[in-house]
């Protein structure tokens, strides 16, 4: 196994915590601008995207870091898997669909400046998104703590939800 994780713009998740942890964990990895990822899908032979999520909808909908639904899309045209890897207390059944899922909109010196310094012109218009929806259909499956959930989610998510144990290839 070998890790390629994004540095997660505009606040550098990825790059201060995903890799420290990978390191710590003694697992190979390699960091990347988050705009090489589909390049690297296209080229380096990547097997399979795996995301957090912040927070599932019933339908297998999930909101996470702005850039998670770019890396769904970039699978889906490079035919590699694209699984979500998050606790069931992230799955919320009363939910139905990402359309419900408030989007917080972080401040635009996130964007504007880097280590401090100004990047952009004052004049320019910021939007930071803090997280984006990545629509279900673009999920190959959702891994818990209960097991792992295939499509259709709604059922699947409602069982794991409900089941005290694994759900083994659900």
């Amino acid at each position: 196994i070998h890790v390629i994780a994004c540095e997660t713009r505009p606040v550098l998740q990825g790059a201060r915590l995903t890799a420290w942890e990978l390191l710590r964990a003694g697992i190979p990895s390699t960091l990347i601008s988050d705009n090489a990822a589909g390049a690297l899908m296209r080229d380096a032979g990547v097997d399979a995207v795996i995301v957090g999520a912040d927070r599932i909808a019933a339908n297998g909908d999930v909101a996470n870091k702005v850039g998670t639904y770019t890396l769904a899309v970039l699978a889906r045209a490079h035919r590699i898997p694209f699984y979500v890897a998050a606790p069931l207390s992230t799955v919320d059944l009363a939910t139905p669909s990402g359309a419900e899922i408030p989007i917080e909109e972080r401040h635009p010196d996130e964007v504007l400046t880097l280590g401090g310094v100004r990047v952009a012109p004052r004049e320019i218009r910021v939007r930071n998104p803090a997280f984006d929806i990545t629509p279900h259909e673009l999920v190959t499956a959702i891994v818990t703590d209960a097991g792992v959930v295939r499509p259709p989610f709604g059922a699947g998510l409602e069982n794991a939800v409900a089941s005290p144990g694994p759900l083994r290839g659900r």
